[in-house]
């Protein structure tokens, strides 16, 4: 099902997956025509399968010693296991339990434990964690003393590289399960219940007797057919229940001609068939070090990026320069209408759990539920899954229209590396009801994935920068800043920064500040990239004081050495500038011309018509008339609630 890609010298294979929905299909053995309900059917019988055994063998080998064991790579013999989930299972004895008068092929029991085997694997690095927590389990866990993290990150197998914030995350787990149980935990399985594995069929495990993909031949760039064996009923009982069906489906648009198409995964979502069609191609390979021109951006929450192009010279001292001209994407639109959906699904979630009580209230004296009150319970739930829904599509296309936005003015600026800050660790606590709600419901981490993903199909590398400082001291010459309010705003603030040496006085916007500081640390620091060997992604662990030092931002002036004639500019015509004087000559006299305008009156309450250029933060559009932000209609904003910075080509 999947074909050798080419890579060639200073290439790497890339893989990325499309989504794409399966409206029909034929069944190979009747030559029916398959609508899209009948595949849904076919389909969530097969997934229904495949989850039950899946799970079966999840919950059989949710404990500690099965879990080492696999993780540890090699089997009872003491041979190695293969990295494919199912052979692993299969090599370790591991079977999965057929219900009493089902049949299913073989193909299909790979499947249930190749996911069986993924969920297990993913929970070793959980495992590992908790374990090491409750070796290093201090007296007051919500205040760590700096000896107590310093045993954790020694017990821990990859103690520098595990983020704060998993390690807080992990540590209240336990403690709600030591407030329940009055006792510490054993291990990772006794903290949590076995996960599930349905929900999906991953085709990788199958070989062609069971599934092919290839593209159409009649429209090969536009079309993909797959053929699978899907059940004819929900408890299949013989080999005859299972038949081929051929699902000729559209690729999306991004996917290139040139890519090889990978074995899909299925999965069933709001009544439709959505087919997840993994694809590989050839890229250019993203460099660890070596850049000279790179992009920054720092996090904010009312501007949500901030950044900007840098160049690092060619002097035998290198400098870093930059033209100090930043791009913001401003999302004020998008995270108010979130903030909308949030308290809305807030209020449902706590009339849910109202109703609840009373209709188990009603159970516990033996009465019958009010029918009525399970109606409307069941019309709040519908409503819930449909708020929650539109929150995951609202964060879907701020991820894509933010990462866009990223990779957008790298290509432009010609930039081989996207610096970005790490604030994994960062917690939302202490710092107000308000404060807390925004930073908790940005979708950074989901970003910087998906910059990734971008990024790596342009060759771009994407580096993980310490934060620490970044805002507080001046990019020019390293002294701590002063912050106060902006010059030009009334209300009260820390977003400006002065720099109190009187030698540079440089000043800014904080979150101005912050990219150059970032930008210029990751340009320095370019020989301490570590390549992170879990997801291949490059981060800076660490910041050496000597290397900061030297990282300071120089101002890029223009060239203006005369080389050459300067170029003849059109000269205007002459105008006249004052009102004509009346023409008493000719026989009938002409008035004089009228007065210029001049600029527009500006009244002292009422604001112009003229739209600003940042939206505010409650803009929502209505149906009477369609809103349409000044960027958007500039072609600078991708999302109709999203203001972005022009991209424009820099030399």
């Amino acid at each position: 099902m999947r074909r050798r890609v080419v890579v060639g010298e200073g290439e790497v294979q890339q893989v990325a997956a499309a989504c794409a929905r399966a409206l029909r299909g034929v069944d190979v053995v009747t030559g029916r025509q398959l609508c899209e309900a009948a595949l849904v059917e076919r389909a969530g019988w097969l997934t229904a399968l495949v989850g039950s055994l899946a799970a079966g063998v999840v919950q059989e080998h949710w404990t500690g010693p099965d879990l080492a064991q696999l993780a540890s790579g090699i089997d009872l013999a003491g041979v190695s296991l293969p990295s494919q989930g199912w052979m692993a299972l299969r090599r370790l004895g591991w079977a999965v339990t057929l219900p009493e008068g089902v049949y299913a092929p073989d193909r299909v029991v790979r499947i249930a434990q190749e996911q069986a085997g993924r969920v297990l694997r993913s929970a070793w690095s959980r495992a590992e964690i908790t374990t090491a927590l409750l070796a290093t389990w201090p007296d007051n866990p919500a205040r760590r003393t700096v000896a107590e993290w310093e045993a954790l990150r020694a017990a821990l197998p990859d103690g520098p590289v595990v983020a704060n914030g998993v390690l807080l995350a992990r540590t209240r787990q336990i403690a709600a399960f030591h407030a329940r149980h009055r006792r510490l935990p054993t291990g990772l399985t006794e903290c949590e219940q076995a996960p599930g594995a349905g929900g999906q069929v991953v085709l990788a495990a199958v070989d062609k007797q069971f599934a092919t993909l290839e593209r159409c031949p009649e429209d090969p760039f536009r079309y993909g057919v797959l053929t699978l064996r899907m059940p004819l009923r929900p408890d299949p009982t013989s080999r005859m229940d299972w038949h081929p069906v051929r699902i000729r489906f559209r690729l999306p648009p991004h996917v290139p001609a040139t890519a090889v198409l990978c074995a899909p995964t299925l999965r069933l979502r709001q009544g439709r068939l959505l087919i997840d069609v993994p694809y590989a191609l050839a890229v250019a390979k993203p460099q660890r070090a070596g850049h000279r021109t790179a992009v920054a951006f720092d996090w904010g929450l009312n501007t949500l990026l901030t950044g900007g192009a840098l160049h690092l010279t060619d002097e035998k001292q290198p400098q870093v320069v930059t033209d100090g001209r930043p791009a913001y994407f401003r999302a004020g639109g998008v995270l108010a209408k979130a903030d909308q959906l949030r308290v809305h699904s807030e209020h449902i979630g706590a009339r849910i759990d109202q109703l609840c009580a009373l209709i188990a209230s009603r159970r516990e004296r033996g009465r019958r539920p009010d029918p009525h009150l399970v109606a409307k319970l069941a019309v709040l739930q519908a409503e819930q899954e449909r708020v929650a829904r539109r929150r995951t599509r609202l964060n879907a296309a701020l991820t894509r229209s933010a990462a866009r936005f990223i990779v957008d003015h790298a290509i432009a600026a010609g930039a081989s590396v996207i610096y970005l800050e790490d604030l994994r660790d960062m917690q939302a606590r202490g710092k107000g009801r308000t404060l807390n709600t925004r930073l908790s419901q940005t979708v950074r981490g989901a970003i910087v994935t998906q910059v990734r993903h971008q990024a790596a199909a342009q060759g771009i590398a994407v580096v993980i920068v310490p934060p620490h400082g970044t805002s507080q001291y001046c990019p020019r010459c390293l002294t701590a800043f002063r912050h106060h309010k902006a010059p030009d705003q009334r209300a009260a603030g820390w977003a400006w920064a002065s720099c109190p040496n009187d030698a540079c006085g440089y000043s800014t916007g904080r979150d101005h500040a912050a990219w150059q500081r970032i930008g210029a640390r990751g340009l320095t620091h370019q020989r301490k990239t570590n390549l992170d060997r879990a997801d291949g992604t490059f981060v800076i662990r660490t910041v050496a004081p000597a290397l900061d030092r030297t990282s300071t931002v120089q101002q890029q002036t223009r060239d203006r050495t005369k080389s050459g004639p300067t170029n003849k500019r059109p000269v205007p015509g002459k105008r006249r500038r004052v009102p004509a004087p009346p023409d008493t000559r000719a026989p009938t006299a002409r008035p004089g011309g009228k007065r210029p305008a001049g600029r527009p009156p500006t009244h002292p309450t009422h604001r112009s018509q003229r739209c600003s250029r940042q939206q505010g933060p409650t803009t929502i559009s209505t149906p009477t008339r369609p809103h349409r932000p000044d960027g958007a209609r500039l072609g600078a904003g991708f999302h109709r609630h999203a203001h972005t910075t022009p991209v424009r080509r820099r030399p």
